[in-house]
């Protein structure tokens, strides 16, 4: 298969994987990719993953790679919070929550970092379709919970710290569902936190 027939194959692929290309050609030559990477027609994400030259580099795009570079996972922690608009920074690195092992990876569009949540609290996240791919992201209660079960905010000084758009919270948070997700948890440090984080926002 030459680069134009590979092409016009994957076109409707924003990422493609081996697989993806084994599914359109079993005997496909993987020296290939090599070819075609130091020609500058593609670029190699992580070992068996690869996007078309210009590859996107945007964050929706970023959050859809990191979904599918490291299963399961799904966008959460400052990468959501960011997303949602919950603190004020943008972040440098995509962090995920993963059931498997906390992995971390440096990449030609960006960086991702991957952390372990217990299968039990591999939940509350939701399916955005954005364009030609869909992104699996924390829910805004959930992306809360997450960032609190794996990060020490323990005083309102750190409360403080985390700059929180407390008018973006009040509007977004349905707090019901957030002491819902919190039972699952069954975590008396993260209750304490949630406590705290409500006084902070005067929730």
């Amino acid at each position: 298969m030459n680069y134009l027939a590979f092409k016009k194959a994957l076109r409707d692929f924003s990422l493609f994987s081996i697989k993806d290309i084994k599914k359109i050609d079993s005997e496909f030559d993987s020296r290939r990719l090599v070819e075609w990477q130091q020609k500058g027609y593609i670029l190699k994400i992580k070992r068996g993953y690869y996007c078309f030259e210009p590859c996107r580099k945007e964050e929706r795009f970023l959050n859809f790679i990191a979904n599918k570079i490291y299963k399961p996972s799904f966008v959460s922690f400052e990468s959501a919070l960011a997303y949602y608009n919950f603190i004020p920074e943008g972040v440098f690195t995509t962090t995920s929550a993963t059931t498997l092992n906390t992995a971390s990876y440096t990449t030609a569009v960006g960086n991702f970092t991957y952390r372990h949540l217990k299968p039990k609290l591999f939940f509350g996240y939701k399916l955005i379709q954005d364009e030609d791919f869909t992104v699996k992201i924390a829910e805004p209660e959930k992306v809360l919970l997450d960032y609190f079960y794996l990060n020490k905010i323990n005083s309102m000084n750190d409360m403080i710290e985390m700059r929180f758009n407390e008018i973006r919270l009040k509007e977004m948070i349905d707090f019901e569902k957030l002491e819902n997700y919190l039972k699952v948890f069954d975590s008396p440090t993260v209750a304490k936190r949630i406590v705290l984080f409500k006084k902070h926002i005067n929730a």
